[in-house]
């Protein structure tokens, strides 16, 4: 959350002439409800199995550049699956990156961290790098640096 999947993967997708694709906006569009509303009314649980459904599905496009969500890789056989499909990317960030990334965007967006600043953002972001790094690092490739940096390098690895 906050490293810019969304940001960068559409400029990504418009210098490399492919289309872009928001898994959790893929998903809304095939259940007509938000992200949010699937996991209140059906659990995570039910929500990782839409969502590994629906990257099975987006995995057979072509010349596509897809954000998942922060969790997608971290469930079932999802980074295995996304690795096979194509190129994967791990835009690494320090906490403190995030943290400040997050406290200067549209954060009210973000139920996970409403209400979260400061130290209490950073501690939460850590949490969350401990528990998802070990599936970040099996990314084809991983990439830091300034925005225009990490679009450069991963346009040269496409």
């Amino acid at each position: 959350m906050g490293c810019g999947k969304t940001t960068l993967g559409k400029r990504i997708a418009e210098q490399t002439g492919f289309a872009f694709l928001d898994l959790d906006g893929y998903i809304e569009q095939k259940y007509l409800k938000t992200v949010a509303t699937i996991f209140e009314e059906l659990g995570q649980e039910a929500f990782r199995e839409i969502e590994r459904k629906m990257l099975a599905e987006v995995a057979d496009f072509e010349n596509v550049v897809i954000a998942t969500g922060g969790g997608a890789p971290c469930f079932f056989d999802n980074i295995e699956l996304m690795n096979k499909a194509g190129l994967t990317v791990y835009i690494k960030m320090t906490p403190e990156q995030l943290a400040f990334r997050l406290e200067h965007s549209r954060a009210g967006k973000r139920p996970l961290i409403a209400g979260k600043t400061g130290e209490e953002l950073r501690h939460f972001i850590e949490d969350g790098l401990l528990q998802r790094e070990q599936f970040y690092l099996q990314a084809n490739i991983i990439v830091a640096g300034s925005d225009d940096e990490i679009i450069e390098k991963i346009c040269k690895s496409i």
